[in-house]
């Protein structure tokens, strides 16, 4: 009897100890996938910029135009972090910080850089840590990005003057940087946010990816999330549930403008309204029709651009 019960024992801990290493592995494996930076399968490969397409003459704009290099080190990791800054055709005190999405980059935002440059903004397109020309090897869905976006917003006010105006705005991950950031101290100069289709929660995003985009519907969301969240706190310093859009939005009582895309899947319509109500200070949100993620812009240009700067007006006077 003794026997039995000792190699019943073995076989239970052996099977453990494999679901501890396959679980072990599954998170190391979904750590590289969602947080190392790098290319992406699931992510729309770039494309040839052509005439056809709906934001060819503001791509156009900025890829001619003339672009100072802005540079930062980041007060935690000692990382050097890259920007664009392009002043408006006529001198203006008010200025624009935008935040591009996951595995995009400064450049990827030239199309909103060209809106702001048309509405009389001067325009800094930061790299975020870990894209670009930025140092860093994590993506910190916006958490880690909070406190970089608050020194850039100092920087503005150090090169432009103490009687700066500044709007942050951002789209997709860059929509959520924006929303964490809003629920910080910032300057006094920093005036309004605008966040274009970003997500309530990074760890409620992942979960949504892993079971949308891999196509893995019995997805188990525990403890591979949880082993996920543990290997990104050890080597990029936050767990999952920290970048959390919601929290910080109850800080928040600045003008923010919430956009999302009526047929986004990526980050699902629903997010919009549980960060819409979340927020403090007076808001706005525009749903766009059959605009897909990210897509807002591009589906709309003139209807965009419009209510951009009717929001803008009101809080850049």
């Amino acid at each position: 009897m003794f026997k039995q019960h000792k190699k019943l024992w073995i076989w239970i801990a052996s099977v453990l100890g494999v679901l501890v290493i396959a679980f072990a592995g599954a998170g190391y494996y979904f750590y590289n996938v969602a947080i190392v930076p790098g290319q992406k399968s699931f992510l729309s490969k770039k494309h040839a910029l052509k005439k056809s397409d709906p934001l060819y003459k503001q791509t156009k704009w900025y890829n001619d135009s003339k672009k100072e290099r802005w540079y930062l080190t980041s007060t935690d990791d000692n990382l050097k972090l890259d920007a664009n800054y392009i002043p408006a055709a006529h001198k203006t005190n008010k200025t624009v910080i935008i935040l591009h999405g996951y595995m995009n980059n400064k450049d990827t935002m030239g199309p909103y850089a060209a809106m702001f440059h048309e509405l009389g903004y001067n325009t800094l397109l930061p790299d975020a840590r870990g894209h670009g020309q930025s140092q860093g090897n994590y993506v910190g869905y916006g958490w880690r990005e909070k406190g970089d976006v608050r020194k850039w917003a100092k920087k503005v006010i150090a090169h432009n003057g103490k009687n700066s105006q500044i709007a942050i705005f951002g789209v997709s991950m860059g929509g959520a940087t924006t929303m964490m950031t809003s629920g910080q101290k910032m300057p006094s100069q920093v005036k309004a946010y605008i966040e274009d289709c970003g997500y309530t929660n990074a760890k409620t995003e992942i979960e949504h990816e892993a079971q949308t985009i891999y196509h893995m519907p019995g997805f188990p969301r525990f403890p591979l999330v949880e082993i996920l969240s543990g290997y990104t706190k050890l080597n990029a310093g936050y767990f999952l549930n920290d970048a959390d859009s919601l929290k910080q939005l109850k800080q928040n009582h600045s003008p923010m403008f919430f956009i999302h895309g009526s047929k986004d899947n990526f980050v699902p319509t629903k997010m919009v309204y549980a960060n819409y109500h979340a927020s403090r200070g007076p808001k706005e949100l525009w749903l766009v029709p059959g605009a897909s993620h990210a897509k807002s812009f591009a589906t709309h240009p003139r209807e965009y651009e419009q209510k951009v700067r009717q929001f803008l007006d009101k809080y850049m006077a």
